[in-house]
């Protein structure tokens, strides 16, 4: 197949480009920033000569988006939600103008577009969506705000004959370099790896090779449209996240953070608390119903793979 990754240069897009190239998949990226082979020019914003690389593909999967993981500025939300919203429009609008579109459109989303809640785990049919829980910052609404609008502009592109699916991904973990893995690691391998804030807070996640896994399976199930979750089926609360990540390095303790401690520490990663203090408690309701099934369902041995990984590298 010829397999198309707007925004393919990230963390995410790497690690899917990999494991696509390695299955014998044609991948072509699109960047900002073209570097080398199958990489090709775009902005994000208008359509150009790459569109010619999306029609006559079979797969679109649009990553396009401003990382996260910077500080939550107001220059910076805007940056991310315009980044994503204008991504999605434009690739929607290279389909729709495509002779021969592809077959299906996986448009990247998060599961940071669910509550801050700790009493239940959000499922496609069930969850509920944040953005106006009590006793949370204001701006983590913003967040949700642009969860909505990213999924909501692929809903209105007028693809007719291209199935779309919104991957509502939790955190991918990667033994790549500069991943939210290698962030995390770091942090316990320098003692810094206890609980945050007392870590109740839930945190969902994935391993990467059930990602791709995942992603191959929606490529392949005309059945599957819409927003689907992308996370392992047991979320786990953050001191038990933490603990189960030290132990599998062999680090005996981590320091406990305070939320004032949590947020000098952020300012010097230039990150945000949210990304530590929001409790994301998602399962994949729909991924489970189509029988997927996880090869790393579990913490605990998916941490071990990934440090098994990251020794051996």
């Amino acid at each position: 197949m010829k397999i198309v990754l707007p925004g393919g240069t990230g963390q995410v897009g790497t690690v899917l480009r990999r494991a696509l190239t390695a299955a014998g998949h044609e991948v072509v990226v699109l960047s900002r920033r073209p570097a080398g082979r199958g990489e090709i020019a775009w902005d994000g914003r208008t359509l150009g000569p790459w569109t010619e690389a999306v029609d006559g593909s079979d797969v679109v999967v649009n990553l396009a988006g401003r990382s996260v993981s910077c500080r939550y500025t107001p220059v910076n939300l805007k940056a991310m939600m315009d980044s994503r919203v204008e991504s999605a429009r434009v690739v929607g609008q290279a389909i729709a103008a495509s002779t021969r579109p592809p077959r299906v459109w996986l448009q990247m989303s998060t599961a940071t577009v669910y509550a801050h809640r700790f009493d239940a785990p959000n499922d496609e049919a069930t969850g509920v969506i944040g953005g106006a829980e009590p006793g949370v910052p204001a701006y983590w609404g913003y967040s949700v705000d642009i969860a909505r609008a990213w999924e909501r502009e692929q809903e209105r592109a007028d693809t007719p004959h291209t199935r779309k699916a919104a991957l509502r991904s939790a955190m991918v973990m990667s033994p790549d370099r500069g991943g939210v893995f290698d962030v995390l690691l770091r942090l316990a391998r320098l003692g810094l790896g206890g609980p945050v804030a007392g870590g109740a807070q839930y945190v969902s996640w994935i391993h990467d090779h059930d990602f791709v896994r995942a992603v191959e399976l929606l490529i392949s199930r005309d059945d599957l449209a819409g927003p689907v979750n992308l996370a392992a089926p047991s979320p786990l609360p953050h001191r038990a996240f933490m603990r189960t990540l030290r132990h599998a390095w062999g680090v005996p303790a981590g320091l406990p953070a305070t939320r004032w401690m949590a947020e000098l520490g952020a300012f010097a990663l230039r990150s945000d608390t949210e990304l530590l203090l929001k409790s994301r408690r998602v399962v994949p309701g729909r991924l489970l119903d189509a029988g997927f099934a996880f090869d790393h369902p579990e913490w605990p041995g998916a941490a071990a793979d990934l440090v098994r990984r990251v020794r051996d590298r």
